[in-house]
């Protein structure tokens, strides 16, 4: 089975790749962008953190100074769920 996802990409050009984050829900992905698009226009930090697995901080200078590139790619559900049984049997 394959779905769609949303990546989303931040490069630094002295740091390179800050963010590299796929989305498989679209509304989350478009949360997400708005969140980017109002720390640049407030000068603020992009700051998120969603309780469990995803944290990050990037400070307003290295995000005015990077590209954001965004695409949809097909996802292979049917790996991604061996994956993560993978490797909860390895815990």
């Amino acid at each position: 089975m394959n779905k769609l996802g949303y990546c989303i990409k931040i490069i630094n050009e002295n740091l390179g790749e800050l963010l590299n984050e796929t989305f498989v829900d679209a509304v989350q992905f478009k949360i997400f962008l708005k969140m980017v698009d109002a720390s640049l226009h407030l000068d603020q930090n992009l700051s998120f953190f969603n309780g469990d697995n995803f944290l990050i901080n990037i400070p307003f200078n290295l995000l005015r100074n990077s590209v954001v590139v965004t695409s949809t790619i097909e996802i292979d559900m049917s790996k991604k769920i061996k994956s993560k049984i993978e490797a909860l049997v390895t815990n």
